[in-house]
């Protein structure tokens, strides 16, 4: 790629991101937008209208208020962008002042065009003459960079632990530090599984037992008052028809014949209907119970301590799991047998497998519209048209980038689903392991599959030979630098911008304020981890890998960076509600990332010394991986503990503070059905009659 069709990308995403930000700024004033733009200050009461200088009141809020406002999910998804910023102002300083002259001055590649019309490659170590001195300030640079990551790094590690104790002595009691899971309950004949579990637990742990909840196989009950939801949601919007006539449907085939009849009538009907066999179903799960259940303990200590020991002689039985929030619980997920859930665990690995190598499709498509003489042969009466100026740079510039995200978007939601198949017993639980499918799908698909096809290096094999994995990457990842300057241009900027118009979420509201008027359902979204967290984590490796290879990336990338911190500061106060807190257990997955990109950066760092003819320093650089996987061993060591389970210090100080609290006996009274199933609590619909308002099935049945 040239300059100028770099040039023209960049010119392309700031106009849209101009005319995002434009768009935003009106629509964001309209009344009837305020569910898309502040979604959040609706769902809690504040109807307060969008106001000019979001910049600013984004931009105001303390650490502390943020924090408190938005939960440790929300706080350390931010230190996300605060991390990727001081590690690229640093790198942009050092790549763009000291090693992008030093590689613009060489003459390995002997572009002789003009300053416009020169090949990207001309900033990139590729024009570096072999055997040059100049290219040991490429490596010092890679040990001081190394050394500045992990030292960030570990500040990150430690003062994000230290919020994480923090968060925890300022909360207050939460039913899941009081609560365990525990599956394969060994029932014996002629006994049921509550009154199994409540002998086991008054035998064992006597003193610290408070309550538990068997779980039953709800998931028809589940499905049956899914519908009956949606139904009453249509039942209302027709009762806000004032106009008879436009209540009127025919009950024949598809409401398309038959005589006319009065909608309102026919959703009642149809809500009593399933209302009976609601009833019906509630009634029958007293025999349908699963071998598990929501055990609670009288303090966060004991239940620390049924946690961590072995509870039968059987270590296939009394499997004890840390419990999730009562409103995170996947409740789909007990219905499930042991056998189903480790058939859906092989459909996941398959199916992902199968996505991946199917993926590189349109990676194959993308790499063709990078090299305009390989669309030449593939499409010879298109030569004229390919050969103008401004058609060239727009799609060796901008479209390859722009294809490659629209595949990508469909991802997520896959592994989403597949997650969903796993068994996991909470949403956070599904979205953290959705996350990690994306970025390792990303990583692969975006980064290595671009790498290796683009360059026409890729073999099956070449992982499968480790000796040849530092010439091969050196070899190929150089040669991409251009496509990702411009990816990081069309998927970054305009995403980012795209981010706060909130496109989707816009035209929804049209069309429900068009045909369901302005009293339409409303539900505030919360921000999707699975898919933000590994977008972001791909610049960061991008930013890391092209450091000393091609530091032209590095400005794009800090601009990548300066936009979404306030941009998503903006939407996380704004628009998105926490649904669920993991106590930041976010975060070990972007610090095992940003490991494997320095990682990265060495064994690409090792094969290009050495074909630049300078082998001392690629022997000098192989200790570089060594110490940063030694590090990361210290960090594990060091904070992850932290993250998987809190210390006896500081449960039995929180205990200890709680026997002060007056609120407490409140709370455990609470705690005893904290985490009853919803499906078998009464069906609620405003404005019905008073059966719907009476319990459906005591809970003492069940």
């Amino acid at each position: 790629m040239i300059l100028s069709a770099l040039l023209t990308s960049v010119g392309i995403n700031l106009g849209l991101c101009f005319l995002f930000f434009t768009l935003y700024s009106i629509l964001r004033k309209q009344p009837g937008n305020i569910t898309v733009y502040v979604p959040r200050l609706v769902a809690e009461g504040k109807r307060l209208l969008p106001t000019a200088g979001w910049v600013k009141k984004a931009w105001q809020p303390s650490e502390e208020e943020f924090l408190s406002t938005s939960g440790l999910d929300a706080f350390i998804f931010m230190r996300m962008f605060i991390f990727s910023l001081r590690v690229f102002s640093f790198g942009g300083i050092v790549g763009i002042f000291i090693l992008l002259p030093i590689n613009y001055l060489g003459s390995q590649l002997s572009d002789d065009s003009d300053f416009s019309h020169k090949s990207l490659d001309s900033f990139s170590i590729s024009n570096v003459n072999n055997g040059s001195n100049r290219l040991w300030i490429h490596f010092c640079a890679a040990y001081v960079f190394t050394g500045v990551v992990c030292y960030l790094l570990y500040y990150e590690y430690g003062y994000i632990s230290s919020k994480r104790i923090a968060h925890f002595f300022s909360s207050k009691p939460q039913p899941q530090q009081f609560t365990l899971l525990v599956r394969s309950i060994p029932v014996p004949p002629g006994s049921s599984c509550s009154e199994t579990v409540e002998q086991f637990f008054k035998e064992y742990h006597p003193s610290t037992y408070h309550s538990h909840s068997v779980i039953h196989r709800s998931s028809k009950l589940l499905s049956l008052i899914t519908d009956a939801e949606k139904l009453y949601k249509r039942f209302t919007q027709i009762n806000q028809k004032s106009d008879a006539a436009q209540r009127q449907r025919r009950n024949g085939c598809l409401a398309c014949f038959g005589h006319k009849a009065d909608s309102s009538d026919h959703y009642e009907k149809r809500l009593r209907d399933i209302e009976n066999d609601v009833r019906k179903e509630q009634s029958s799960l007293a025999g349908k119970e699963v071998s598990a259940a929501f055990v609670s303990f009288k303090s966060r200590f004991g239940a620390a301590i049924a946690l961590h020991i072995q509870e039968g002689v059987n270590p296939t039985e009394w499997i004890a799991e840390e419990a999730p929030e009562p409103h995170d619980v996947h409740w789909p997920f007990f219905s499930l047998s042991f056998i189903k859930r480790w058939i859906g665990k092989l459909v996941a690995i398959v199916v992902c497998t199968a996505l991946t190598i199917l993926f590189f499709i349109p990676v194959a498509i993308v790499q063709g519209l990078t090299h305009l003489e390989q669309l030449e042969i593939w499409f010879p009466f298109l030569k004229s048209i390919l050969r103008l100026a401004v058609v060239s740079q727009v799609i060796t510039g901008y479209l390859p980038s722009l294809i490659l995200q629209l595949f990508l978007s469909f991802v997520p939601p896959v592994m989403i689903m597949l997650s969903s198949l796993q068994g996991y017993i909470s949403w956070s639980q599904i979205q953290k392991s959705a996350c990690t499918k994306v970025l390792w799908f990303t990583i692969w698909n975006v980064f290595f599959a671009n790498v290796l096809s683009g360059s026409a290096l890729y073999r099956v094999n070449v992982f499968l030979e480790p000796k040849t994995i530092p010439k091969i990457l050196a070899e190929a990842v150089p040669a991409q630098a251009s496509f990702f300057i411009a990816y990081v241009v069309t998927s970054g900027w305009t995403n980012i911008a795209s981010e706060l118009f909130q496109l989707f979420p816009l035209l929804r509201n049209l069309k429900d304020r068009i045909f369901c008027g302005d009293n339409a359902d409303f539900e505030a979204p919360s921000i999707p981890y699975h898919s933000e967290i590994p977008r972001i984590l791909l610049f960061v490796l991008l930013g890391v890998t092209y450091f000393f290879l091609a530091p032209l990336i590095l400005p794009f990338i800090l601009v990548y960076f300066c936009l979404g911190y306030i941009i998503y500061r903006n939407q996380l106060l704004n628009v998105y509600v926490p649904k669920y807190e993991t106590g930041g257990e976010f975060w070990s997955t972007v610090h095992n990332s940003t490991i494997f990109s320095l990682v990265l950066m060495h064994i690409i760092a090792i094969g290009i010394f050495g074909l630049k003819k300078l082998p001392l320093a690629s022997g000098l650089a192989v200790p570089l991986p060594i110490l940063t996987l030694l590090f990361n061993e210290y960090c594990r060591k060091r904070f992850l503990p932290l993250f998987k389970a809190f210390p006896a210090e500081c449960l039995i100080k929180k205990d200890k503070q709680d026997q002060d609290d007056s609120n407490m006996s409140e709370f455990y009274d609470k705690l005893s059905n904290a985490y009853s199933d919803p499906t078998l609590k009464p069906i609620k619909f405003d404005g019905r009659h008073d059966s719907h308002t009476t319990p459906l099935l005591d809970s003492s049945d069940v």
